[in-house]
């Protein structure tokens, strides 16, 4: 046993730069990497398991850093890179001068959007946040419990949680404590769910019985928050074109108790089963696909993975589900657009678009909105009417949001369609 123990670490190294090299090709992303990795490797432990993803992931966020500080070293790169990570996480890092782009370790093309368009005091904010560890939180699913039950019942189990006020039903849990394994959690009692993530849901509002479109649902989560607010009645739709995204849904769903969603697979935004849906629903939300340069603390490798011509790809598209999604809205209903994006062309003027193409339709503060229900953004989070939440200001992911209502009557807009 112990000459096992006295060889680990070789191999874990070992390990550690096969699973980094199989990364940095940028093929696919990160999680599902090691995720694969892993299910290939069953004799790690959780430790091992935790110590490899924390040293792949540190790489991904100062990848830009730590390659120009690797320039002029002999043999592969990934071990230079793990010895620079494991230097700066254990304070031994002496960073020379370097470009701002550089030390944040963002492409160019990024940090010169971000630049333009927060300025310089908070775009170095900002970066400087996105080269952090992302939080974990828990969204209580209060078709089962309440806050105060979920925190006590984590606590029961040595989880150590706090209510934050961002969100009513959120709570940020200290450490990596192995959650999934927890009664709470296998009990359906909490979701994991970014806060910022969380008032994307509550800026929909969605009353009992009403019918709501979530056209984007992805693997669900904003889906079952629309479905506890609904407190299971009414109908809600969750579109998205994979089905194996909706399969993995009907697993949360059946775990959270929510028994008001009709999973539906989508070929696009066209597909004749939306025209079905036409001017029927309450409330339509459209969390859009998106560079994720919100979410770059989780997923770092987004920001080598991504670039203007993806950019200007997913603009399109979001305009296409933006087009497709405004016709599904009844008179006196809403369309929510969000993304989790910290670009300017994804998120602003997005929603100066819309509101071109729709000039009937009247955007509703979402300060308004959000505190009728008990969140807590703070006013900077709201300026505009519109939601900007930020990671250096508001403790959470990335995030943006506009809520438009439809007109009640039938006067056309600017595009020509009745009620818009």
């Amino acid at each position: 046993m112990g000459g096992s123990r006295a060889r680990a670490p070789a191999s874990l190294d070992a390990l550690c730069r096969e699973v980094l090299a199989r990364t940095l090709r940028f093929e696919a992303p990160a999680d599902g990497v090691l995720r694969a990795f892993f299910r290939a490797h069953p004799q790690l432990g959780r430790r091992d398991r935790g110590e490899i993803a924390e040293a792949v992931f540190d790489v991904l966020r100062h990848r830009r850093l730590y390659a120009h500080l690797a320039q002029g070293g002999a043999g592969p790169i990934e071990p230079r890179l793990l010895a620079l990570s494991q230097a700066r996480r254990a304070g031994r890092l002496a960073i020379p001068p370097v470009a701002s782009a550089v030390r944040a370790s963002l492409p160019d093309w990024l940090a010169e959007a971000l630049w333009a368009h927060y300025g310089e005091a908070e775009a170095q904010a900002l970066a400087a946040a996105l080269l952090e560890t992302a939080p974990l939180d828990l969204r209580v699913n209060t078709l089962r419990a309440d806050r105060e039950q979920v925190h006590a019942a984590l606590a029961a189990e040595g989880i150590e949680a706090q209510p934050l006020a961002l969100a009513p039903d959120a709570l940020r849990v200290t450490g990596k404590p192995a959650l999934e394994r927890s009664a709470p959690f296998e009990a359906g009692w909490c979701e994991v769910q970014d806060a910022g993530s969380q008032l994307i849901a509550l800026l929909v509002a969605p009353r009992r019985g009403q019918t709501v479109i979530d056209l984007c649902a992805g693997a669900g989560g904003k889906t079952l928050a629309l479905a506890a607010a609904m407190r299971s009645t009414g109908q809600v739709y969750a579109c998205d074109v994979s089905a194996q995204r909706l399969l993995r849904m009907r697993r949360r769903l059946e775990r959270c108790g929510a028994t008001n969603v009709q999973p539906l697979a989508l070929a696009d935004e066209r597909d004749a089963r939306l025209q079905r849906l036409h001017g029927r629903a309450d409330a339509v939300l459209v969390d859009a696909p998106c560079s994720g340069t919100g979410t770059l603390r989780r997923n770092p490798d987004l920001k080598w993975r991504t670039g203007p011509a993806e950019v200007a790809r997913l603009v399109a598209a979001q305009r296409s589900i933006l087009a497709a999604a405004a016709p599904l809205v009844r008179p006196g209903g809403c369309l929510v657009y969000a993304t989790c994006s910290l670009l300017a062309a994804e998120n602003e003027e997005q929603a100066a678009w819309f509101e071109a193409m729709h000039p009937a339709w009247r955007r509703r503060p979402a300060g308004e909105v959000l505190a009728a229900q008990g969140a807590q953004p703070g006013p900077q989070a709201v300026a505009d009417g519109l939601l900007r939440l930020l990671p250096q200001r508001d403790g959470c992911d990335g995030f943006f949001a506009v809520r438009w209502e439809r007109p009640r009557s039938n006067a056309k807009s600017h595009d020509g369609r009745v009620g818009g």
